[in-house]
């Protein structure tokens, strides 16, 4: 069995071409998406994360709505960039969502992503230190943010409070139990798998890798995978580390599919550069069910993985995007054993 769901990046533009033409439409989407998941019988419903751009942003409102909205579906991002985090508000706003979905909150985040302006973090107030980088400030922002998801009290009590204290020193509220234990790191490389795996986070890997070892893309993943998990071994926690990995899957079970994905069956790998540095981008998958079962056989990073999720063409609709994922649980996942 395989843990399936969907990653939306929340495009939303004014083309006519467009269902999801407003920031608006692409919100509400969302949760129509997520509640027709639930009842196709998908496992996530996950939402990307970028600032200064028309995509999904702050996603805490979102994934209360999602949770108030569902029942059984896991709700989580993919990722949330930490450079830009204040991560005791982060960890306010995080138990309250995951109390109000009753605790199926999956929150994926990471160092981030290339961005659409410069230093977009310095606009939200958020400077590294001196002799510090912007990835070092995003790993100080998790470090926080994970301990007070621990629950243990930090804060001095004020000696005349408006309201009466509990004894001792004080945590953030709302605290949710059992949170800290599904937070992932979004990993862009084998050597940050392995760090998500000694702070005790789960690894989310998605459809590109910024390394290339000349090696196709799920097999450079598969390996990432097996270093983590060495990693979490050595480690020595107590519970089982789960991990996902994102791929663009388009079942083509009729002409509609055909005409929009028609000319990526023939999807390979790609080699690219992001942030001055080689990345292996993994190729998408299209095809009809019996070649797509043939080729996702072969995927050593799907087999490796407990949880895939499906990145989805937010702006074709909900129903449409709802129809690849029932094909794909359809047609596909029970030939391979997922389902």
């Amino acid at each position: 069995m395989k843990r399936i769901g969907f990653l939306s990046f929340g495009h939303w533009t004014s083309s006519q071409h467009s269902q999801a033409r407003s920031a608006s439409d692409v919100l509400l989407q969302s949760i129509d998406l997520a509640v027709a998941a639930e009842e196709l019988g998908a496992d996530g419903a996950y939402f990307r994360v970028h600032h200064f751009a028309n995509q999904l942003a702050s996603p805490f409102p979102l994934l209360a709505a999602v949770g108030a909205r569902t029942s059984t579906i896991e709700i989580g991002t993919g990722v949330i960039d930490m450079r830009y985090e204040n991560p005791l508000y982060m960890a306010e706003d995080a138990g309250s969502a995951d109390l109000i979905s009753g605790g199926r909150l999956q929150l994926g985040i990471s160092r981030g992503s290339p961005e659409q302006v410069i230093e977009g973090y310095r606009y939200f107030g958020y400077v590294p230190d001196e002799g510090t980088d912007q990835a070092d400030m995003a790993r100080e922002h998790t470090r926080v943010f994970l301990d007070v998801l621990e629950g243990e009290g930090f804060a001095e009590p004020s000696p005349r409070p408006m309201f009466a204290n509990p004894p001792g020193l004080l945590r953030i509220e709302p605290h949710s139990e059992g949170l800290r234990e599904r937070i992932w790191w979004g990993a862009g490389t084998r050597k940050t798998a392995e760090w998500a795996a000694e702070q005790g986070m789960n690894l989310m890997s998605s459809t590109l890798l910024s390394e290339d070892t000349g090696v196709p893309f799920h097999q450079l993943q598969a390996e990432q995978i097996e270093r983590f998990r060495k990693a979490w071994a050595d480690a020595g926690h107590a519970r089982d580390a789960r991990v996902s990995v994102s791929r663009s899957i388009f079942p083509m079970v009729n002409d509609l599919d055909r005409a929009y994905f028609g000319r990526d069956a023939g999807s390979q790998d790609q080699v690219g550069f992001i942030d001055g540095g080689k990345a292996r981008f993994g190729k998408t998958y299209a095809g009809a069910p019996d070649q797509l079962i043939e080729q996702l056989a072969q995927d050593e990073a799907i087999a490796a993985a407990d949880t895939l999720l499906l990145t989805i063409p937010n702006q074709l609709g909900v129903d449409y995007c709802a129809h690849l994922l029932e094909s794909l649980l359809t047609y596909v996942a029970p030939a391979l054993g997922w389902r």
